[in-house]
């Protein structure tokens, strides 16, 4: 029963973090179909209402995605580097999957979070070009899932070693 627990949670976290891939790279589409004047480094553009809706929404999701798994992969502590080289090899895997997910957690919401604020309603601008902060995002909510999926993973392998 565990394992298909295990198999159902991997199956959400990644239908989460895949919509919120698909979510933002339409926001990025969307974006790219309204009016701008582009000369040289500069550009003008009318905001998306449209590209606005479909980052904040794939921004959502993939804060979901990411609560959840840190709420369902539990708490491995290792609070120095001596406990981190004492630990197993398990244990260790799973502390760097947890980082690198944090670490793709930010860059993707943040890019997720600049794209969707330069579309808001107030914001007709002109200035330097936006450099594909939806897609960038939405690729980000794709390496999410597959870290993701390794954190839960090497976590429930190190919890049931520690029971052992």
């Amino acid at each position: 029963m565990t394992r298909i627990g295990g198999i159902l949670v991997c199956l959400v976290i990644v239908g989460l973090d895949v919509g919120a891939a698909i979510l933002g790279i339409q926001a990025e589409v969307s974006q790219n179909q309204v009016k701008h004047m582009k000369l040289w480094l500069f550009e003008c553009r009318e905001p998306s209402q449209d590209a606005f809706r479909l980052g904040l929404g794939a921004a959502a999701i993939l804060v979901i995605a990411h609560v959840l798994i840190n709420l369902v992969g539990g708490c491995l502590c290792i609070c120095s580097q001596d406990e981190f080289q004492r630990s197993s090899s398990t244990k260790q895997i799973s502390m760097v999957c947890l980082v690198l997910t944090w670490i793709v957690f930010a860059v993707g919401f943040g890019a997720l979070v600049i794209g969707t604020m330069s579309n808001s309603k107030s914001r007709s601008s002109c200035g330097f070009t936006h450099h594909h902060y939806l897609s960038i995002g939405g690729i980000s909510c794709f390496l999410h899932a597959l870290f993701c999926v390794s954190y839960y993973v090497s976590a429930t392998a190190a919890k049931d070693e520690a029971a052992k």
